[in-house]
């Protein structure tokens, strides 16, 4: 049954309390969680690499020139000197066996780009075949600087040499581009 109380007309002695229900307020976390992903984000698309492909020779040296299996037409190769003060001296083939003389490329900045396109058409025209396109072998001097052979790869990437290599100088191309750039 039912008890009523009655207090007639009293007061009691202990107020009610109010049952307060338990409320978090989560708008600090949302905003800490936004510049959380924004972070991530940001740093995950600045992380990303900006990278060229270089292929580099492989060390086996075949037998013979030209011709032979596992060897490349001389005629196919371009070799790139780069010296120093953006002096550059482009030969084909290999100086021994080379019919042309070197070209001394001065400092003309699409002087390098037209010999490359030249050549390439060249070899397209001779083998009818994109696939056996220009083979350019890249080597800086001890005297170049950096952004010399940087300038050379842009120009690869530019042109669409499929083939390109980076590779140290001989003594005797060091010799043969002191003397050209000497003239």
């Amino acid at each position: 049954m039912n008890e009523a109380k009655n207090n007639f007309g009293r007061k009691p002695i202990t107020p009610k309390t109010k049952k307060l229900h338990p409320r978090v307020d989560l708008t600090a976390m949302v905003s800490v969680s936004f510049l959380l992903i924004i972070f991530f984000m940001l740093t995950s698309f600045l992380s990303r690499s900006n990278m060229m492909n270089l292929g580099m020779p492989d060390n086996t040296r075949c037998r013979g020139y030209g011709g032979s299996s596992g060897c490349i037409d001389g005629s196919r190769v371009l070799t790139i000197l780069i010296g120093k003060n953006n002096k550059t001296v482009v030969y084909s083939g290999e100086p021994i066996y080379s019919s042309l003389p070197p070209k001394v490329l001065g400092s003309e900045k699409l002087a390098l780009r037209k010999e490359l396109i030249k050549k390439s058409n060249q070899i397209l025209e001779a083998t009818g075949d994109p696939k056996k396109g220009l083979i350019v072998i890249i080597k800086p001097s001890k005297d170049s600087n950096y952004g010399d052979l940087v300038n050379v790869l842009d120009e690869m990437a530019i042109v669409k040499v499929p083939t390109y290599a980076v590779v140290d100088i001989t003594p005797e191309e060091e010799a043969l581009l002191s003397k050209l750039s000497m003239t």
